[in-house]
């Protein structure tokens, strides 16, 4: 509709006798509105799906698009907390009260394992081999994997199984590792809301998401001297190239302290 509406300001109303030229003006248009390369990539594939429906309908010859590439996405990078800031996040659930317990426990596994957000509600007992310090895991695409956890983190979980677990279970029955207040299974959304007064209570004013946890735990072991390869398995990725987002950042941060430190930068 906004093409058309286009064609109507050039005096156009014949398919037939649209170019190139035609559709790339509608494009730089849509450019100097200042509208974002990925409503601009939308704009080209409705535009080339119609286009092709009109060749395919006859009643045009020639298609217009193509000779017409969409714009590359801009790469939006995640945001990332520094180690400093981590801290101040793992440190803010109230720990006198149970459900801080449970709360530091979360962000300590998170932070230590790297696990996404379903991956940590799913969790169940028996998936647990802290003696070994290793956590099993279903991630996407029904991909089984054993994550190594960190001390301290082991220190929180089983603080939380043996003292506040049990409380929260009450007398019913439950597999899954982390419940709610009404003893059944956490949701990604009680975790998100968790996260968002933590965050608010360490006074940090970045955009904190559970996937945050999981951005700032494999840039911060690339940026310790990891290999690609282990942050690729650490994460579940099954394509190498998702887990390169994260040389990305760490090269991001390398140049942040540069530009800090240098006496000449």
């Amino acid at each position: 509709m906004q093409f058309i509406a286009f064609l109507e300001t050039r005096k156009i109303d014949k398919f037939t006798v649209i170019t190139r030229q035609i559709i790339v003006d509608f494009l730089e248009l849509e450019s100097n509105q200042q509208k974002a390369t990925s409503s601009i990539v939308r704009s080209v594939t409705s535009l080339r799906k119609f286009f092709q429906y009109l060749v395919e309908e006859g009643i045009i010859q020639n298609d217009p698009m193509e000779l017409i590439d969409a714009p590359k996405k801009s790469e939006h990078l995640p945001e990332v907390l520094s180690t400093s800031e981590v801290e101040k996040l793992l440190n803010s659930p109230d720990t006198s009260k149970p459900l801080g317990i449970r709360n530091r426990a979360i962000l300590e596994l998170m932070y230590a394992t790297g696990l996404r957000v379903s991956e940590v509600i799913n969790i169940q007992l028996a998936d647990l081999h802290l003696s070994l310090g290793l956590i099993q895991t279903i991630g996407k695409g029904q991909k089984e994997r054993i994550v190594p956890i960190g001390d301290k983190a082991i220190s929180w979980v089983e603080k939380y199984l043996n003292n506040i677990r049990p409380r929260l279970l009450k007398k019913q029955q439950s597999n899954f590792l982390f419940l709610n207040h009404h003893g059944r299974k956490l949701t990604r959304q009680g975790i998100w809301k968790n996260l968002k007064a933590d965050v608010l209570r360490a006074g940090i004013e970045k955009n904190v998401t559970p996937h945050t946890l999981r951005h700032s735990f494999a840039t911060h072991i690339l940026e310790n001297g990891a290999d690609l390869r282990i942050v690729q398995e650490l994460l579940g990725h099954s394509d190498i190239s998702t887990t390169q987002i994260y040389t990305h950042l760490s090269k991001r941060r390398l140049a942040e302290i540069y530009g800090k430190y240098h006496p000449r930068a």
